[in-house]
């Protein structure tokens, strides 16, 4: 049996906004956007990193009065925290060092219609004050202004966070919280979504093979097989990414990617050798086990395992109990960790 690339319905790619897929978990969250895209209300959409919580927020604001309108893209991480206001809300000429000149936020950007906020849980507590003083009152003024600048914007925000858990930990306003998660969206994982994952391969190979002047028809039953049977942690950023490297490999019309990826990782024992094959549950405990190395076994907070792993905390705890790794933040290996390590080494 083979998949033919091109045979899908091009409406069930294209009927979501963007958001490709067939699956009754998808069809609830187009669902939940069609209800709350014409409100002009908060929404926060929280996923794992990866699952298209842009398209979706592309969506919100295709679907809502406000389309004619822009709709401004700020990813929060990628911004220097001492920047990150300026960003938002713009500044005077002089207001510090380097500002020769005034500057307009994306928040007045945006006027009028939408201002995307991802990345949402890398705010720092002193700005999100400001955030939220703009959410409830619509006005703010500049970085070395006095004058109040007053606007009409709906703010979409996203996160791979745990919000709720930072606000318990104090790491997130919990005012702020509440007033973004008026209308909270959740992304499923694409391993929750797997009868998703043959349409996605066949989309991304029919547009890198047409980016690539090449033609490509079929990708083999066994092929898909392994594919859909994969957990990708990365979701479907990565799965972009190993079609688009499995089309430019590929000789001829029949997709032949890189398997050998997703059947298992290389690992650098500890004597510097490649460790041997192993299957996916290995593959998923050592890429954990060395993520918790890396941050000295701290799980939660900004800069610990779980972040790093785009999970919430509690997840990357059970998930370490399934693997037989101690959970304990910040905390020395236990004896289950031992044994985990002597395993993989």
């Amino acid at each position: 049996m083979t998949w033919n690339t091109l045979s899908n319905n091009p409406g069930q790619l294209a009927g979501n906004h963007g958001m490709i897929g067939a699956s009754p978990l998808l069809a609830a969250v187009m669902e939940q956007v069609a209800v709350v895209a014409p409100t002009g209300s908060t929404v926060l959409i929280q996923g794992e990193t990866g699952t298209g919580k842009e398209l979706v927020a592309q969506a919100i604001h295709n679907l809502s009065p406000r389309r004619s309108a822009p709709l401004v893209k700020l990813n929060c991480a990628a911004i220097p925290a001492g920047l990150l206001e300026s960003e938002l809300f713009g500044h005077e000429r002089g207001a510090f060092t380097g500002a020769l000149t005034q500057r307009i936020g994306r928040f007045e950007m945006a006027n009028g219609g939408t201002l995307f906020l991802d990345e949402i849980g890398d705010m720092a507590l002193d700005l999100q004050v400001k955030l939220l003083r703009v959410l409830q009152e619509q006005e703010f003024e500049r970085l070395g202004s006095t004058r109040t600048t007053r606007v009409n914007v709906r703010v979409v925000a996203a996160t791979h966070r745990d919000l709720s858990q930072m606000v318990a930990g104090k790491e997130f306003r919990a005012d702020l919280f509440y007033r973004l998660s008026v209308f909270p969206v959740s992304l499923p994982p694409l391993r929750d979504r797997r009868d998703d994952i043959p349409l996605l391969v066949r989309h991304f190979i029919a547009l890198y093979a047409e980016r690539m002047n090449k033609v490509i028809d079929v990708v083999p039953s066994e092929t898909m097989d392994e594919i859909v049977a994969y957990d990708w942690p990365g979701n479907i950023r990565q799965l972009q990414n190993f079609v688009e490297h499995g089309v430019i490999v590929t000789r001829g019309q029949i997709f032949q990617p890189a398997l050998s990826q997703l059947r298992s990782d290389k690992a650098v024992s500890q004597n510097g050798k490649i460790a041997s094959t192993k299957t996916l549950e290995d593959a998923t405990r050592d890429h954990v086990l060395q993520t918790l190395e890396d941050t000295q076994w701290v799980v939660g907070g900004r800069h610990g395992a779980a972040a790093r792993l785009g999970i919430a905390r509690t997840t990357l705890i059970a998930k370490m109990r399934r693997l037989g790794l101690e959970a304990r933040d910040g905390s020395s290996r236990g004896a289950n960790h031992q044994a985990a390590f002597g395993a993989l080494a």
